[in-house]
């Protein structure tokens, strides 16, 4: 079992306050803000652009390793992903993940990619964690 740690720290109130998120490791650190995640600005992160960035990479390791399993080489998976953050109830909600992906590898067919990447989208860890989004969507693109 390995534990993964991550850190946060918010100053002042909701509105008028500013933030920082980093990962014990030092591999990433930003800033983040009220306007950041729920207005129009590109000056720091979002919980939710780092939770699209957990799928996107941790559906990338999945597919690939899922087309190891089949014996295929992959070149490369490479994932998008879009979260939606909207209102449910009166509270700010992810209601949507939209993933988009496309892979690379020799032997691989679009019918076996459909499959394998469905398979990865209900199998990655981070997918699992996120079984309380109402909607998380696939499209997979085969690259020769």
């Amino acid at each position: 079992m390995r534990k993964h740690r991550a850190e946060a720290r918010w100053n002042k109130g909701l509105k008028n306050g500013e933030g920082e998120v980093k990962s014990a490791t030092g591999a990433f650190q930003s800033k983040y803000s009220f306007a950041s995640r729920f207005g129009d600005s590109n000056s720091g992160t979002s919980p939710e652009e780092l939770i699209g960035a957990a799928h996107a990479g941790c559906y990338s390791m999945f597919l690939s390793a899922l087309m190891e399993k089949e014996n295929l080489s992959p070149e490369y998976v490479e994932t998008k992903a879009v979260v939606t953050l909207g209102e449910q109830d009166g509270a700010p909600t992810i209601l949507k993940i939209e993933l988009t992906t496309e892979a690379k590898a020799n032997g691989l067919d679009d019918e076996k990619l459909q499959r394998l990447a469905q398979d990865a989208k209900e199998g990655c860890p981070v997918s699992k964690a996120l079984k309380a989004v109402p909607e998380i969507t696939l499209q997979a693109t085969l690259k020769e």
